[in-house]
């Protein structure tokens, strides 16, 4: 344990997160995403049963996002579940987190295929335990 860093940020995201330079980006993956499938080039690391707005209000004190391109990415609600009315209230709690750090952006929407494409080439994915619908969140990293 360090003094200052929360007990959620694990050893191996931490040394990622300071790995990582301007532009990485990194993916807080809900419990369904296919983290080792999609991330065969990241650094993956499990952080099973840790929601990811807790993990997120921890990582953002750290972490600086990028101010130059828009630098928080979603999955985009598919078609169907649209039709169905599905709503994402994480959404919500995400953009709040995230206003609460100081930075002053939205939400981007990626569609699926895209968000696992972008995803492919991401530094580090954290899987969680989310289990929000599109729980995912991509952050680009910017510089202090």
């Amino acid at each position: 344990m360090l003094k200052g860093i929360s007990p959620l940020i694990s050893p191996e995201l931490l040394f990622a997160m300071a790995r990582m330079g301007h532009g990485d980006r990194l993916v807080l993956a809900d419990a369904n995403f296919p983290a080792h499938s999609v991330g065969k080039e990241a650094v993956v690391i499990r952080q099973d049963g840790i929601l990811i707005p807790e993990l997120l209000t921890e990582i953002l004190k750290l972490f600086p996002l990028d101010h130059l391109t828009s630098p928080c990415h979603v999955m985009q609600v598919s078609k169907g579940d649209l039709e169905r009315g599905v709503k994402v209230p994480i959404w919500d709690e995400y953009r709040s987190i995230i206003r609460a750090s100081g930075v002053k952006t939205d939400l981007i929407e990626y569609e699926r295929q895209d968000f696992y494409e972008k995803s492919r080439t991401a530094f580090v994915i954290v899987l969680t335990g989310e289990t929000a619908v599109y729980g995912n969140l991509m952050l680009t990293k910017g510089v202090i």
